[in-house]
Parts: C-alpha cells; sequence; structure tokens
C-alpha cells in the first residue's frame, strides 16, 4: 500500500500571512519542514497540498524548485482538496502534517505511521493529538484512503470541510482511533507557527540547533529549550484556536 504524507499549505493566514515562506537563515520554514519529512522512512511520497489562489503561486514556486510533488484545489474546503490530492496521487494510507510545524520529527511520524500499519485492522484513525502528551507542532494524524472518501462524502458542516479530520473525532462512536503517545508529558511546548511570538521562539530553535545538527530530533529541542528555559516564555501566552468544535 502506497503511504503520502499529505501537508496543506497556504500563504493566507490571518495571525502571521505567508508564515510558511519567511526565512530563516536564507531558507523558508516550508522548505526546512520538507526537508524532515523526507527524512520519513515509512512514506513513499510527500505531497504539499495548496490551494489555487493566485496568493499561493509562491508555494507553488518553491516546490518546483524543490521538485516536490504538489496539488492545487479550493482554499475553503480543505477537505476536498486533501481528497483530491490523496487520489491525485493514488494514497492508499495518508499522513496527515500541516505547513506550521517546521520542527515536526521524522521519527515521530514513523512512530504513528508504523502504529497504524501494525493496527490496520484495529483503529480507522491514529494520531498523536486526540491524547496530547508530544509538543505541539509534532502533530501528526494517519487514516486509510478509504475513511478519507468516507469522510469526504459524509461531512457536511462548515467546521468539517474547513479542516480534514473533524467529522473523525467528533463521531467517536463511529470510528475505532487509536493514540501514540511519549513516555512523558511535553504538551505544554509550542512549536508551532501561528504568530509573530511563535516564529520568534522557532527561529532561536533553528539558529542554535540547525548548523550543528541538521538532522535534529524534538528530543534534542527539549534538551535545548531546557538550557534556554526563558525561550518557553516567548509564546507561552498563545491561545491555540479550536478546530472542528
Amino acid at each position: 500500500m502506497k503511504t503520502v504524507i499529505i501537508v496543506q499549505a497556504r500563504m493566507t493566514s490571518s495571525r502571521l500571512p505567508g508564515k510558511v515562506l519567511k526565512r530563516i537563515m536564507g531558507k523558508c520554514l516550508l522548505e526546512y519542514q520538507i526537508e524532515r519529512l523526507r527524512r520519513v522512512s515509512l512514506a513513499d511520497e510527500t505531497v504539499i497540498a495548496t490551494t489555487i489562489n493566485d496568493a499561493d503561486i509562491p508555494i507553488v514556486e518553491l516546490c518546483q524548485q524543490l521538485t516536490i510533488p504538489f496539488f492545487r484545489g479550493s482554499e475553503n474546503d480543505v477537505l476536498a482538496r486533501y481528497y483530491n490530492a490523496a487520489l491525485r496521487y493514488n494514497a492508499d494510507i495518508i499522513a496527515r502534517v500541516t505547513s506550521d510545524c517546521p520542527l515536526i520529527d521524522p521519527i515521530v511520524i514513523d512512530k504513528v505511521i508504523g502504529f497504524f500499519k501494525d493496527n490496520y485492522n484495529i483503529y480507522d484513525y491514529v494520531s498523536n493529538v486526540q491524547a496530547r502528551t508530544y509538543p505541539r507542532g509534532m502533530d501528526c494524524e494517519v487514516f486509510s484512503s478509504s475513511i478519507l472518501n468516507e469522510i469526504f462524502h459524509k461531512a457536511s458542516k462548515h467546521s468539517e470541510r474547513e479542516h480534514v479530520t473533524p467529522y473523525i473525532y467528533n463521531h467517536p462512536e463511529h470510528f475505532r482511533m487509536g493514540s501514540v503517545a511519549y513516555s512523558e508529558d511535553q504538551s505544554h511546548h509550542r512549536w508551532t507557527v501561528d504568530t509573530q511570538e511563535d516564529f520568534i521562539l522557532i527561529k532561536n530553535i533553528l539558529e542554535n540547533i540547525y548548523p550543528k545538527k541538521p538532522a535534529f530530533t524534538f528530543e534534542d529541542c527539549l534538551l535545548l529549550i531546557g538550557e534556554h528555559p526563558e525561550w518557553a516564555k516567548i509564546n507561552a501566552h498563545i491561545e491555540q484556536r479550536k478546530c472542528g468544535v
């Protein structure tokens, strides 16, 4: 079965427009993320799912420059964009990540994909986000193309179309959901980029860790934050927007 990582990406973020192409040490955030996703061993391909808007042409140009597959679809019906991207690239298993997670650890993604594959007949959906233990920014959800097909045809609420997976976790009576947890609760860390404060924290981390160890793990980041505990305060006040509730 073909496993495809699909990354949803757009330039029109309301809180930090153009965030995916903001640059640190000469590379944009999406480029860092793509570099890390290419190290996922259990995925056959990574696809960037962006929109048909002219504003997202720079994302398409980056994909062409990096020779990474991309798909363009609806901006507001993200579920449809995802569904059609999966169809285009013949995905049997989909690993969903978002483009605001430049530090995402390929080892973590492999762990979530591996757990899903090992329990394919037990779970319809596996993630590390329903019961959070990993830092925010390590988010990964895995499900099959048949589940994506089902939610694409059943989801009707706006909140279930503007994101990809709310229909699944809004219907726990119908879907068998599994979780992958870290050995200790590190969910208080916020390593996703939604605001300028988030970007400053990520900039601090990348400038200190990437030149020494480009293939760093999230545990390397935990050690670095432990050496600079004041950094965690930079975005500690930022509240994550609720999704699909």
